[in-house]
């Protein structure tokens, strides 16, 4: 998966661009009447996401697998 697939999905959820320092972007979202925040470290949006990192990405945004297949 790319990381514009990735940021895609996550704004379609209602996510955000919180805040950013250097390459770290962090995307703010309600899940489940909970905030989340998704942490996302990358250079270019046409980057493949390596599969722990997009594990951990999901993980942190509370969203279903099934959203990222």
């Amino acid at each position: 998966m790319k990381y514009r697939d990735f940021l895609g999905i996550l704004y379609d959820n209602g996510f955000v661009l919180d805040r950013q320092r250097g390459r770290h972007r962090i995307y703010k979202g309600i899940v489940r009447g909970k905030t989340r925040l998704v942490v996302v470290s990358h250079a270019r949006d046409s980057d493949d996401i390596r599969p722990g990192v997009l594990s951990s990405m999901i993980r942190q945004s509370c969203l279903s697998k099934k959203l990222f297949r």
